[in-house]
């Protein structure tokens, strides 16, 4: 389906917390705001069937790949946690 653009007015403190969100998701945040819009259309039940189970699997051939750019950074990370936690 076509994807149509669209000018959002949105307050600076509701802007930093999108952002902020999409980096931890490891997103756009044209793609959080996508992912938040669709998964509230699905929870009250306003989006078609078919569409629902297109997004959705769009978003589990999008989410492993998400999981395991965490995960790389977890794992580069904790031995500096740890480090940290002992200086302590």
């Amino acid at each position: 389906m076509p994807k149509k653009s669209f000018a959002l007015r949105i307050d600076e403190q509701t802007m930093k917390a999108v952002e902020k969100w999409a980096a931890d998701e490891f997103r756009s945040v044209n793609g959080q705001l996508e992912w938040m819009i669709t998964k509230m259309l699905k929870d009250a039940k306003r989006l078609k069937k078919e569409q629902a189970q297109k997004k959705e699997s769009t978003v589990q051939k999008i989410a492993p790949t998400t999981n395991k750019k965490k995960e790389t950074i977890v794992k580069k990370a904790t031995p500096t946690i740890n480090k940290l936690k002992k200086d302590k």
